[in-house]
């Protein structure tokens, strides 16, 4: 017979458990580390090239910092903590260290100490996040820091447009007749020609709103809540329209072209099935690629370009030149040339300026440090582009269970090496900022971690799930 109780019968309702304020900060704080490696620019603008490097040396000491700090209470959330030095990604390393070599031989020695030190601060700061944070947080911090990026942005050229007029770095007015190339905004927004945001370089300006809509589209596929994300998309595009960057409508072109492959890989249900997709895509790619070299002219004058790539030819004639006399090592390294130091210092000049570097990663790297040096920086594009691309085909996998779901996120590192692949051909960009941050990072992470939440780096959702940690874990 059943009996009426006034006691319950089952637990009492509790709390969610809620993310520890250390790792909020933590997450706040990668987001302040990846904003700075896409606007490193502005810092730069704001700062000078000293303050800038100053700044990385700070974050390298925060991190470092950061990442020994003792743990109290080992749980579930500090395996993330754990560094697996046999994942390293071996030939970021390698490249480091040759570059670190070319002390020996280097013709600027100072250019040599002050862009390595910036290289190894880039190189220490994608370890970090790929070692503390999840596959999920890495994609929120990014998009959180494209979000700044943008929206300061905005509000910038709003206020140069409405307030101040033209500005040169660090607040300066602009004379009548200084070089237009040399403007951290000339106030175009209600003018209808490029604008430049707090990077101050309209091409700069097109890759981050680039990167902010691959980041921003995986991010609406994989959450619930999408509305704010939606509204980033459209100031995303709308920022990528107005900086008007031929380079990032290329590479927004290639980056259609591999998410197009990949969704279409995913439907494979045999080996075989993917074959003739891939010599499909191969012949299209190539193709599509000798077509675009050879009508270069007719195709860049349509969008108001020279067909000579905007001078490029002519900086990477004079490059090879003099890289020539050293094929093996290289002049040294120095990422970006620094304009002060007297070999480059009035060397390659373009629109009155001194250029900073060969714009094109290959090129540079030829220049830098040789056959040796462009053979390292293959083979670290190689293995990052061989795993992120099956990171992104295959179906996540790791015991007899074959039918779990491909997730969106999963696309995000095969999208990124497509932007960096690209703009390397008439960019060297690649090789600092933001484009080594994510290579360095992409690249741990999937050696880490090669299946989103499982792994002893990747910790298990549980903050983000809400459920409860054990102690002792």
């Amino acid at each position: 017979m059943a009996v009426h109780s006034s006691h319950a019968v089952s637990r009492l309702p509790t709390a969610p458990v809620r993310e520890s304020t250390g790792h909020l900060l933590l997450r706040a704080y990668g987001t302040f580390v990846v904003f700075t490696a896409f606007a490193g620019s502005a810092w730069n603008n704001l700062l000078g090239p000293l303050g800038l490097a100053a700044l990385v040396g700070l974050l390298a000491v925060v991190s470092v910092l950061v990442w020994a700090l003792p743990r109290r209470r080992r749980r579930v959330d500090a395996a993330a903590r754990l560094f697996e030095w046999r994942r390293l990604p071996w030939f970021v390393v390698l490249y480091a260290g040759w570059a670190l070599a070319s002390l020996i031989w280097t013709h600027w020695l100072d250019a040599t100490l002050l862009t390595w030190a910036v290289l190894a601060g880039t190189t220490l700061q994608g370890l970090f996040l790929a070692s503390m944070l999840t596959w999920r947080e890495i994609a929120r911090t990014i998009a959180s820091a494209l979000k700044w990026v943008l929206g300061l942005s905005v509000l910038f050229e709003l206020w140069a447009a409405l307030v101040s007029g033209p500005l040169l770095p660090n607040f300066v007015d602009a004379p009548d007749g200084f070089p237009k190339e040399l403007y951290w905004t000339r106030a175009l927004l209600f003018e209808g020609g490029r604008i430049q945001g707090i990077v101050g370089n309209a091409n700069l300006l097109g890759m981050a709103a680039l990167m902010a809509i691959i980041v921003f589209a995986i991010r609406i596929a994989s959450v619930p809540q999408r509305g704010w994300l939606i509204a980033w998309v459209v100031v995303a595009a709308y920022l990528f329209v107005r900086a008007a960057s031929v380079t990032a409508v290329l590479c927004g072109a290639a980056v259609m072209l591999v998410l197009a492959t990949a969704l279409l890989m995913r439907t494979a249900r045999r080996p075989g099935q993917r074959t003739r997709w891939y010599v499909l895509y191969a012949v299209v790619g190539i193709g599509g690629a000798v077509a675009l070299w050879f009508s270069r002219a007719t195709v860049f004058g349509l969008v108001g370009r020279d067909g000579d790539l905007t001078g490029r030819e002519g900086i990477w004639a004079a490059v090879l030149e003099r890289a020539w006399q050293h094929p093996v090592v290289g002049w040294g390294y120095s990422t970006p040339w620094l304009p002060w130091e007297p070999d480059f210092a009035g060397w390659i000049i373009d629109h009155d300026l001194t250029v900073f570097m060969a714009h094109s990663v290959w090129v540079d790297m030829f220049f830098q440090l040789g056959f040796i040096g462009v053979a390292l920086m293959v083979l670290v594009y190689l293995s990052f582009t061989w795993r992120a691309w099956f990171f992104a085909v295959d179906r996540p996998r790791w015991d007899l269970k074959a039918d779990r779901p491909y997730s969106a996120l999963t696309l995000l590192p095969t999208l990124t090496v497509t932007v960096l692949l690209v703009q390397g051909i008439s960019e060297s960009r690649p090789l600092m900022e933001w484009g080594w941050l994510l290579v360095v990072l992409f690249a741990f992470k999937i050696k880490q971690s090669p299946h989103e939440g499982v792994g002893p780096a990747e910790q298990t959702l549980a903050i983000e799930r809400g459920e409860r940690l054990e102690q002792g874990a």
